[in-house]
C-alpha cells in the first residue's frame, strides 16, 4: 500500500496517564491545577487535543474521583488558549488475579471493576469533546493483571458516548481490536467516520516495529481518522512514522518522561520538539478548532 504522507497534523499531548511514573520524574502532574496548567503549557507549545487523567494529588495514585475530573476540567476551559478536551474513560476495568495454583478470589490491590455507567459518570457530568473507549482486553505489563473490556462493556460504553456526543478516541492496542472497531461501528453503537489511537509498543499489545505498525495503519478504514504514539524511547520516530502513514501524532508524559538521554521532559517541551518533525517534514500543526472542524466536534460546557 502507498504511503500517503499528512500534511495537516494535530498533536495530541497525553498529559500524565495512570501508570507508576509519579516517583519517576518530578515532572508528572499530580494535582487538577498541575494536570491542567500542564496541559495549558502543551497547548501553548502547540497541542490542539489534551488527553487527560486524573490523579490523587498526595501519592500521584490513579484516581477516578469526580470532582478532580471537573476541577481539571474547567480550569482548562477557563484557559486563554482553545484546547480540544480528550478525557479517559479507560479506567475500572481493572483485573488483578491472584497466584496461578489459585487465582480466585481477585486480588484487592489494583483490582477496580465497575459499571458501565460509572465508567463514563465522569464524562457525563463534563462532557469533554473526546473521550477514550479501549477496544479489546489484553494482558498488561504486570504479570497477573488484565485490562478488561468486554463485547458487551464496550456496546455499552460505546453507545452512552454516542447519546452523549462525545466522541469515541477508540484506543487500538493489536490488531483484534480494529476488527472489533470495525464492527461496533457496523452494529450502528458508534459513528463513522471514526477516530482511532494506535498504541504501539504496550505490553503485551502490538510491538512497537514498523511492520506491526503498518499492519495496524492498513486495517484502519479509509474514510477514518487516526493518530499513534510510540512508548519510550521511540516517542518521537514514531512522530514520524505517523506523519509519513497519513496519521497524526500523540507524545506526553503518559507514554514517555524523557526529552533525551538523562534529560527529563515536560509535556510542552515534548510537544514543541513533535512539532518541530511535523514541520520540518513539510506538514503543518493545525489547532484546535481545524480539529474540531476535522472531526465534527462540538466545545460545550459541562452538565449542570
Amino acid at each position: 500500500m502507498p504511503l500517503t504522507m499528512n500534511k495537516d497534523v494535530f498533536i495530541t499531548c497525553a498529559v500524565t496517564g495512570s501508570g507508576g511514573t509519579q516517583g519517576r520524574s518530578p515532572h508528572v502532574p499530580r494535582s487538577p491545577q498541575q494536570i491542567a496548567d500542564s496541559a495549558i503549557a502543551a497547548a501553548k507549545a502547540g497541542a490542539a487535543v489534551v488527553h487527560c487523567h486524573v490523579r490523587d494529588p498526595d501519592s500521584g495514585a490513579p484516581s477516578r474521583d469526580l470532582a478532580y475530573y471537573r476541577e481539571v476540567t474547567d480550569r482548562i476551559r477557563d484557559a486563554d488558549v482553545d484546547i480540544v478536551l480528550n478525557l479517559t474513560a479507560g479506567m475500572g476495568g481493572d483485573m488483578v488475579f491472584g497466584n496461578t495454583e489459585s487465582p480466585l478470589p481477585l486480588q484487592e490491590a489494583g483490582t477496580d471493576m465497575i459499571g458501565a455507567s460509572e465508567r463514563v459518570a465522569h464524562i457525563t457530568a463534563c462532557l469533554p469533546e473526546i473521550c477514550t473507549l479501549d477496544c479489546g482486553t489484553m494482558n498488561f505489563a504486570e504479570s497477573d493483571y488484565v485490562m478488561t473490556n468486554t463485547p458487551g462493556m464496550l456496546t455499552a460504553m460505546g453507545s452512552m458516548m454516542t447519546k452523549l456526543g462525545v466522541k469515541p478516541e477508540i484506543e487500538a492496542f493489536d490488531t483484534g481490536h480494529l476488527w472489533y472497531a470495525k464492527q461496533l461501528v457496523a452494529d450502528g453503537v458508534l459513528e463513522s467516520p471514526a477516530l482511532v489511537q494506535l498504541c504501539m509498543g504496550v505490553p503485551w499489545g502490538a510491538p512497537d516495529d514498523l511492520n506491526t505498525f503498518m499492519a495496524m495503519v492498513n486495517n484502519v478504514p479509509d474514510d477514518w481518522v487516526f493518530s499513534a504514539f510510540g512508548l519510550g524511547r521511540h516517542q518521537m520516530a514514531y512522530v514520524a512514522a505517523a506523519v509519513l502513514a497519513g496519521g497524526n501524532v500523540r507524545v506526553g508524559l503518559e507514554d514517555n518522561l524523557w526529552l533525551e538521554k538523562g534529560v527529563l521532559a515536560e509535556n510542552w517541551q515534548l510537544v514543541e520538539r513533535a512539532g518541530t518533525i511535523i514541520e520540518n517534514m513539510g506538514a503543518r500543526v493545525i489547532g484546535a478548532a481545524a480539529v474540531r472542524e476535522k472531526l465534527g466536534l462540538t466545545k460545550r460546557a459541562p452538565a449542570a
